[in-house]
């Protein structure tokens, strides 16, 4: 079972801890490269609030975004702003978001987001909260994947095997930590690969933020993974 209002409370202290590292900028810094290809810091932190309001529209019933170029423009739009402005439209996006989720609603339902993506509305608030951690460390100011919590790690880990799950391009896939498990890729009778290393190495990987260097593979070699 998902539990959304204790996700809820972890996109919350997430949003603050985001907040908090990115008020030790300065305009000029904002300006600078993210890891993000072609994004600014200000383009991952006006994502960061757009996204928020996404969400919104999504548990309220509307698109998720009027259409890809408005998402897209949105952003572009957005990014160029001082940091005052951002660290304001973060904290107060965020707010709307919980607003949202704290509204009475039936949690089992079905809503659909991006590019027809259907997924229970409970799973929603988790979706939020990894869009906070990693762009979190997408800004690239000393947060990074071994900084995220625990729980989210295993849980976000989990949730990009099961996307990969029986995607035809991907071996049939074991993965481990050396303590949990998961499996990945096209059906087989038996795992084509087996892929080792830290949860933050495995998530990286997963997530397309980092090449796979600290995995071991046996059976293979490191599969290029689709798109998210």
């Amino acid at each position: 079972m998902i539990d959304h209002a204790h996700d809820l409370a972890s996109v919350r202290d997430a949003t603050e801890r985001v907040l908090t590292a990115a008020a030790g900028l300065d305009n000029a810094s904002v300006a600078e490269p993210s890891r993000l290809p072609g994004w600014s810091r200000g383009h991952v932190l006006a994502h960061l609030a757009r996204n928020a309001d996404a969400l919104v529209n999504v548990l309220e019933g509307r698109p998720m975004y009027a259409t890809a170029s408005v998402r897209d423009a949105n952003i572009e739009r957005d990014a160029p702003r001082p940091l005052d402005v951002h660290l304001t439209d973060v904290r107060e996006s965020g707010a709307r978001f919980q607003d949202a989720g704290a509204a009475p609603a039936d949690w089992s339902r079905t809503v659909e987001l991006r590019n027809g993506v259907v997924d229970s509305a409970s799973r929603i608030p988790f979706r939020r909260w990894a869009e906070v951690e990693l762009h979190h460390v997408d800004l690239g100011i000393g947060y990074e994947l071994e900084d995220l919590p625990e729980e989210f790690t295993q849980r976000e880990i989990a949730f990009l095997a099961e996307r990969f799950d029986g995607h035809p391009d991907v071996p049939s896939t074991h993965l481990t930590d050396g303590t949990h498990a998961w499996s990945t890729g096209r059906s087989a009778e038996k795992p084509e690969l087996t892929v080792t290393g830290s949860p933050a190495a495995l998530l990286g990987r997963l997530c397309g933020r980092r090449d796979g260097s600290g995995l071991t593979v046996d059976g293979g070699s490191l599969p290029t993974l689709p798109p998210l």
